[in-house]
């Protein structure tokens, strides 16, 4: 297999997309942080002293997804048209459980952008409780599904 971001002397370079049709693309990442059980019912009861912590990395990854070419070198900027970020608590595992949705119509793909916000917002939920726990785990950073381009569509089996 190839790798498409190298020229013909090895360099870096950003695959060239003009030629492409636009087509409708999402992707779905996930991220988990894990926690301990007392910084688990703080995010739960509201009581960190930052403020809604799941509010906040919400928005966090939101900001994020917009980003992202600023961030990783090779990603073309995009015009996104919807980023939904959903975290919720998972009691039996102890986490704060991540998924981030996003879509556009474009000629490249949207994955770097649903794994960017699912990685802000991961790393927004352990600014914010740091001051609680500092051995927060961010893991299973991974994309969930994708679909549109030439590539095809992807699941994840879990």
């Amino acid at each position: 297999m190839d790798f498409t971001h190298f020229n013909d002397q090895g360099r870096a370079k950003m695959v060239d997309v003009g030629e492409k049709d636009p087509s409708r693309r999402t992707a779905v990442a996930g991220a988990r942080v894990l926690l301990n059980r007392e910084t688990f019912r703080l995010i739960q009861s509201g009581g960190v002293k930052k403020g809604d912590v799941l509010t906040v990395a919400q928005i966090a990854g939101v900001m994020g997804a917009k980003r992202t070419p600023d961030l990783i070198p090779m990603c073309h900027p995009i015009l996104i048209d919807g980023i939904d970020l959903s975290l919720s608590l998972d009691e039996e595992r102890c986490s704060v459980e991540i998924s981030a949705k996003v879509s556009c119509d474009g000629r490249t793909g949207v994955e770097m952008e649903a794994l960017t916000a699912a990685s802000v917002a991961a790393l927004t939920v352990y600014d914010m409780c740091k001051a609680v726990q500092r051995d927060m785990v961010i893991t299973d950073i991974r994309l969930l599904s994708k679909s549109g381009g030439v590539h095809g569509d992807f699941i994840r089996q879990e």
